[in-house]
């Protein structure tokens, strides 16, 4: 089994900065691709970003490219995720997830977070 731990989260005003860590441990010798996803009150949850160590290659939503930076440490096993020019629709609980493929789709990642709120004030 892998575990997830969240931390980084919190409160910020608009335009502000937050910077999210995920730490790995357990049975983590599958663990090839590490992510975020997030859900708002009342919305579904949806994709932030991934980072995969297998294919080098990292992703992004379209409404986080170019504010967001996610970064991860194979051997420490961890995903960071560089929130910068915040805006009140990124408020969310921030989930990080892990597996062996990379995916848009919070269904098919089998190791997931307990998720870490971030709230971004106007």
């Amino acid at each position: 089994q892998v575990q997830l731990v969240e931390t980084g989260g919190g409160l910020v005003q608009a335009g502000g900065s937050l910077r999210l860590s995920c730490t790995a441990s357990g049975r983590t010798a599958n663990v090839y691709v590490m992510g975020w996803f997030r859900q708002a009150p009342g919305k579904g949850r949806e994709f932030v970003a991934a980072i995969s160590r297998r294919e080098d290659k990292i992703y992004y939503a379209d409404d986080v490219q170019g504010r967001f930076t996610i970064s991860g440490d194979s051997v420490k096993n961890t995903a960071d995720l560089q929130m910068n020019s915040l805006k009140p629709e990124d408020t969310a609980v921030y989930i990080c997830v892990a597996g062996p493929s990379y995916y848009r789709d919070f269904f098919f990642y089998n190791h997931r977070g307990e998720g870490i709120q971030v709230t971004v004030s106007s």
